[in-house]
């Protein structure tokens, strides 16, 4: 089983602690985590993860532009981001595909499925 190291970007605590639990439980993966979109990029340099799974909706700086950010820096561009969000109307979900994410999912998420979730839209193989 291969150990992926993703990095979950969520400013609600409880949140990011129940998705970094539930994948080093359910998949012993390695996760960082951040509280923000700029402790997120400062990480992401940082730690180099796989992927990052990140809020859409969060205070200063949400997902969507701490994304475009992530993508004006080569060290992280690369890394495919899967948006959260609670918002599932289709407008919202055609905007985040527009951004080039690598996927939406929504809240809540099932935290004995999220690993599933996110290895299923990345393509990974374990």
């Amino acid at each position: 089983m291969t150990v992926h190291r993703i990095l979950i970007i969520d400013d609600e605590d409880d949140i990011r602690e129940v998705a970094a639990l539930s994948l080093e439980a359910t998949a012993d993966w390695t996760v960082y985590t951040a509280s923000c979109g700029r402790d997120g990029i400062d990480v992401a340099l940082e730690q180099k993860p796989e992927a990052i799974l990140m809020d859409v909706m969060m205070p200063e700086m949400d997902g969507p532009t701490t994304f475009k950010q992530m993508q004006q820096i080569p060290a992280i561009a690369g890394i495919p981001v899967v948006l959260l969000t609670a918002k599932v109307q289709g407008v919202d979900q055609r905007r985040f595909a527009g951004l080039g994410v690598a996927a939406v999912l929504f809240k809540p998420f099932d935290p004995l499925t999220l690993a599933a979730q996110i290895s299923e839209v990345l393509g990974w193989q374990d």
